[in-house]
């Protein structure tokens, strides 16, 4: 390839040097340069890339994306753009040859329920023969290949090398999560997606490196009724109209009951030995009894999104209404153990909005006692903390105040600071400092008919402390604190 033929949706001033060059790659990261890249230049809110462009000319790279003139040796190729990650966007898409635009690309954005979401649209569409590829949280996976991902969004030279992979393996749908963040760092540009959708909006990602106020973070989110052929929104979201206001596209509607173009009605929830989760009917535009494998109000929304999207793909109806009768999305109201003793949840809910929507769905439930065991990050602001305390306080029968990625904070620090939101409020509680014990504990300590909800980690698979990452994965520690349960049923 020559770089004129990457150029064609790029917006950029050539300052020196021929668009004739021959050009193999597209290289962000400095340390990654070699003959025949394309190093784009960016300035983040810690480093700026200009500064390596030497390292880069010696390691072989003759093109340089750049926001700022730099003096730079004859036969380098400077090609100048008002923003770096954009050009990285636009680069990287031509790189890979534009691999979305070959398959159906479907969206997801929201404060909550984006990963929960992704997963069921994809349960159902592979429940009915088709070949799905996924990018999200949980990581990338298609065509029985799973890769992790540092990010909800990745990169965007990151996601069309995914979209390449999957084109490559006959994938017919790519469905992803869409973080507001992508949105801010242009991760998504030159995306179009066939299908927008917005599950809900509550205050979050807001402070240092992330969102200068509220208003950005719904500004951001809003993006993806800008940037999708068909959206579909949740029109129970206080948010909805706001976020819809300039949208470019039909907007479709989701809720339950109420008058959305899809609506959840007859909601049973169902907990028995082997199952809890959900029944209901979606009506409106689409007509069918559904079955959900997962509790929660809120994944009666997620589960109607998901149909909703799924209804303009002319799939058989009674595939898509069995397709999530077994779904299971890994630390998303996951289910660990079930038995007349206990269920165990594992959630990731990590803040005050979402600790306070699954301890109130978890009531639907009736259990003896709704437990929960949760700490906070540590190194984040300190009103989050505050923030959980009051509310386990306020909503749970009984806490257990543990570790939850300390980084450079003290353990003991931020559960001080937990149990001084939560004794005002009366509730019962002890703290934990060590995860596997507090876990354990509320196993082994379960009463007849109690719901034990973990929160905070939910698929992470590490502890971090001091800056060291080390293996902690919640669901084996619940097996095994239910195998050790088992053997001892008289333990206390």
């Amino acid at each position: 390839m020559v770089l004129k033929d990457w150029i064609r949706e790029l917006n950029c001033q050539l300052l020196q040097g021929s668009l004739d060059t021959e050009v193999e790659e597209v290289v962000y990261d400095s340390r990654k340069a070699c003959p025949g890249a394309v190093f784009v230049c960016m300035k983040g809110a810690r480093t700026d890339s200009h500064k390596f462009c030497s390292q880069v000319y010696e390691a072989g790279a003759r093109v340089f994306v750049v926001e700022e003139p730099l003096e730079l040796p004859k036969d380098a190729v400077m090609l100048q753009v008002e923003n770096g990650r954009k050009a990285l966007a636009a680069l990287s898409a031509a790189r890979f040859g534009y691999p979305d635009r070959t398959m159906v690309t479907i969206g997801v954005t929201g404060t909550k329920g984006k990963t929960t979401t992704v997963h069921m649209i994809k349960a159902i569409l592979e429940a009915c023969g088709k070949r799905v590829g996924m990018i999200g949280t949980n990581g990338v996976s298609f065509a029985g290949v799973w890769e992790p991902t540092r990010n909800t969004t990745p990169e965007s030279y990151e996601l069309h090398r995914y979209f390449s992979k999957m084109a490559e393996a006959d994938c017919e749908y790519v469905v992803m999560e869409v973080s507001s963040q992508a949105f801010k760092m242009h991760r998504t540009d030159g995306i179009f997606f066939d299908f927008g959708i917005f599950t809900n909006l509550s205050p979050d990602h807001i402070g240092p490196d992330e969102h200068k106020d509220f208003d950005e973070y719904l500004a951001c989110k809003a993006m993806m009724f800008q940037q999708c052929r068909i959206g579909i929104g949740n029109y129970d979201d206080e948010h909805f109209h706001q976020v819809t206001a300039e949208a470019d596209c039909p907007v479709y509607t989701y809720g339950i009951e109420g008058d959305a173009d899809f609506r959840a009605e007859q909601i049973r929830f169902v907990a028995e030995s082997g199952f809890v989760g959900l029944e209901f009917a979606v009506k409106g535009r689409l007509d069918m009894e559904v079955k959900v494998n997962i509790p929660g109000r809120f994944n009666i929304s997620n589960a109607v999104a998901a149909f909703s999207v799924c209804s303009f793909f002319n799939l058989p109806v009674d595939k898509m209404g069995r397709a999530l009768e077994r779904i299971s999305v890994n630390g998303r109201m996951e289910l660990a153990y079930a038995s007349s003793r206990c269920k165990v949840i594992i959630d990731y809910a990590h803040n005050a909005v979402s600790m306070e929507s699954l301890l109130h769905t978890l009531r639907d439930y009736q259990p003896a006692r709704l437990v929960v065991v949760f700490g906070c990050g540590g190194n984040r602001s300190k009103d989050r903390r505050y923030a959980m305390g009051e509310m386990a306080g306020k909503m749970a029968d009984f806490s257990i105040i543990t570790a939850d990625n300390s980084r450079y904070e003290k353990v003991e620090d931020i559960i001080a600071d937990i149990v001084s939101a939560l004794a005002p409020t009366k509730g019962a509680y002890i703290t934990i400092p060590d995860r596997r014990e507090a876990i354990t504990y509320a196993i082994a300590h379960a009463r007849e008919g109690d719901m034990i909800a973990i929160i905070g980690k939910g698929h992470e698979d590490y502890q971090e402390v001091n800056g060291i990452r080390t293996h902690f994965l919640d669901r084996e520690v619940v097996e095994e604190a239910v195998l050790a349960m088992e053997q001892h049923p008289d333990a206390p």
